[in-house]
């Protein structure tokens, strides 16, 4: 065994084990991860839909038009809504869990989880039922005198920003019960004893303790969010366009391989650039 070795305690058995585990998960990520990314950025150099010459047309084709620039703004745009209409949602429903009995827990965990047992196309095609003009929520609102005529709900940001926070509400409770279980309630108690209202207590402790469980769920919200194509094409429709679905239009319809593939680096680059601000919130929250 070297000094080194010896002083770090590490063992050259050991560690070779270690490496030949962590190998497969490697492989795996290079095979299905690494090695697409990298065709999909070669392919994103050709100038043409044919791919016979090289060029950066399609990325400036893509950062200059203002209408694809949109298209990034408004799948950005989605992402938050949907991450703060989860939030809205989800804290008081973590705060109903918390206080629940043992029993009504599991009940409440049961209702959390069935909406993953579902698929996520049954879900967003009983969305549509929801929110057409005569659906559940239009006849709501013309039963108690909210509106005279059916609203229109489908393909509309408002609609699809609705159907993603049912669909999405599990990935930010999840997290979220789980650090508020961790949570000391003596804290809350003290907090209450001292004389600070409700909302004193959920800003000034609940909040700053729950952060990285909500940073966790925002994060999974965000993400999945920003690339629900289904949810985006079926009740957005084709009035609203996503990043996901010009990615499928420019590969399947155009057939401008080039083009979608600058489509689809900006929709990861996207996603990536607000998992890291969410990662610095965290990390900032920790040191603050």
């Amino acid at each position: 065994m070297s000094a080194a070795a010896a002083a770090t305690g590490a063992s050259p058995v050991r560690d070779a084990v270690e490496w030949r585990l962590a190998a497969p998960l490697g492989l795996t990520y290079a095979v299905f991860f690494a090695a697409p990314f990298l065709i999909l950025l070669g392919i994103s150099f050709y100038a043409d839909a044919e791919q016979t010459r090289l060029g950066l047309d399609s990325w400036l084709k893509f950062y200059t038009d203002a209408f694809y620039l949109k298209v990034i703004f408004d799948t950005l745009k989605l992402g938050v809504l949907a991450v703060v209409a989860t939030t809205i949602l989800a804290y008081p429903l973590a705060l109903v869990f918390r206080s629940a009995s043992p029993r009504m827990q599991r009940v409440l965990i049961f209702i959390i989880l069935m909406p993953l047992l579902t698929s996520v196309v049954i879900r967003t095609f009983a969305w549509i039922v929801i929110l057409a003009r005569e659906g559940v929520v239009n006849q709501t609102l013309m039963a108690l005198g909210l509106t005279a005529t059916p609203l229109n709900l489908l393909q509309t940001e408002l609609g699809l920003v609705i159907a993603l926070t049912q669909i999405e509400m599990p990935l930010m409770l999840l997290p979220l019960l789980t650090i508020m279980n961790q949570m000391d309630q003596n804290l809350v108690d003290a907090s209450r004893a001292l004389g600070a209202s409700k909302w004193r207590t959920f800003f000034r402790v609940i909040l700053p303790l729950t952060l990285p469980g909500w940073i966790a769920g925002a994060t999974l919200v965000f993400a999945s969010a920003t690339t629900a194509f289904i949810s985006q094409s079926v009740i957005g429709g084709a009035r609203l366009v996503y990043l996901p679905s010009l990615i499928w239009q420019q590969s399947m319809v155009v057939y401008n391989w080039p083009f979608a593939a600058v489509a689809s680096l900006t929709l990861l680059f996207t996603v990536l650039s607000g998992i890291m601000a969410l990662s610095w919130l965290g990390r900032f929250a920790k040191t603050s």
